[in-house]
């Protein structure tokens, strides 16, 4: 039986603001031990960091609200270290929701409480690609966006996770795709690595002025994974029937007033537009359809993955402030162990 100690990040407080390492509390307790039948004891390898977390720090959504004092919910693979589960053996990797913490202990004759990772799928592509962003960028754009060959897409933090997924796609869609990011090192990644036909970066430019030279007839898919001022500007440049696909807010995480109040939400009506939320777990049914596509696509090369991946428990924290400062480049990932 595994000895030692299992380090923690519990959550502390609620956020009311941007995150901060003083929201969550480190602990350091006995590795757990399996006590009935079915449970397996899982190592963490690699944490997934993803903006949604922020939301399951201060509120319940679609899932409940992280309780302060327990761990910090996170997405992970992990490898099996004991099972008393027939379906699963020592050495399996697996993937869950296993939180901030070396070690979880996990009951996996609960639905959905443990995925066994397919063999030779890699683990940063499991909790990227192929993964929840993966998914979401498939979904968003093909179901909600009802996207059309030919048509004008644009994507909001575009060099992120979904959202350079979400290009790409519409991409090989054959449609033209104009990214909208910080900074123009990650501009030039869509234009030259992802195959964008243009970028915007939203943090030296005017972005209602290029989105207006860039889409001359307007746009007809918006994909939206920031709100605030930018939603506003793809609102007032929609093209007749045009679509906004609400995959996040971005803009007002962390903020403690109305990041922008908006003032071209009535062009959804002129336009005929429409402007529709989800959420990925909607699809869980059609998951083996997104993934079968997007593997196919990584393997002919029409899609360029790009993961950051830090390193340390310890760091989880910090991980996470990095997708709101736009420090990372991709998927933000947090190594834990080696394999």
């Amino acid at each position: 039986m595994t000895q030692g100690v299992n380090r923690q990040w519990r959550l502390a407080a609620r956020p009311t603001g941007p995150v901060d390492e003083r929201l969550f509390r480190w602990t350091e307790e006995p590795v757990p031990t399996l006590t009935t039948g079915g449970q397996l004891l899982l190592r963490n390898l690699y944490l997934s960091v993803d903006p949604t977390q922020r939301g399951w720090m201060a509120q319940d959504t679609y899932l409940p609200a992280v309780r302060i004092g327990d761990v910090m919910r996170s997405l992970a693979v992990a490898r099996v270290e004991a099972s008393t589960h027939p379906g699963f053996a020592r050495g399996d990797l697996a993937q869950g929701l296993f939180g901030w913490q070396d070690y979880a202990l996990v009951d996996a004759t609960v639905p959905g409480a443990v995925t066994k990772l397919p063999p030779g799928m890699p683990i940063t592509r499991s909790l990227s690609t192929l993964g929840l962003n993966g998914l979401t960028a498939y979904f968003g754009l093909l179901d909600v966006g009802r996207l059309v060959e030919g048509e004008t897409v644009v994507v909001s933090a575009a060099a992120g996770a979904t959202g350079s997924v979400a290009g790409q796609i519409a991409r090989i869609k054959r449609c033209r795709v104009i990214g909208i990011a910080g900074g123009a090192e990650k501009c030039a990644w869509l234009i030259r690595e992802a195959g964008f036909t243009a970028a915007i970066d939203y943090k030296s430019q005017d972005v209602r002025a290029r989105l207006r030279e860039l889409c001359p007839k307007g746009i007809d898919v918006y994909f939206d994974n920031v709100g605030g001022q930018i939603l506003d500007a793809a609102l007032a440049t929609l093209a007749f029937r045009g679509r906004v696909v609400l995959c996040g807010t971005m803009a007002g995480y962390g903020a403690t007033e109305p990041s922008c109040m908006f003032k071209n939400y009535t062009n959804l009506i002129l336009q005929r537009g429409r402007m529709e939320g989800f959420v990925v777990l909607d699809y869980v049914a059609r998951f083996g359809e997104a993934v079968k596509d997007l593997g196919a696509w990584l393997a002919a090369g029409q899609i360029k993955d790009q993961v950051d991946i830090q390193e340390g428990l310890e760091n989880a924290p910090k991980a996470l402030r990095r997708l709101f400062s736009g420090e990372n480049r991709g998927k933000q990932l947090l190594k834990v162990a080696d394999r």
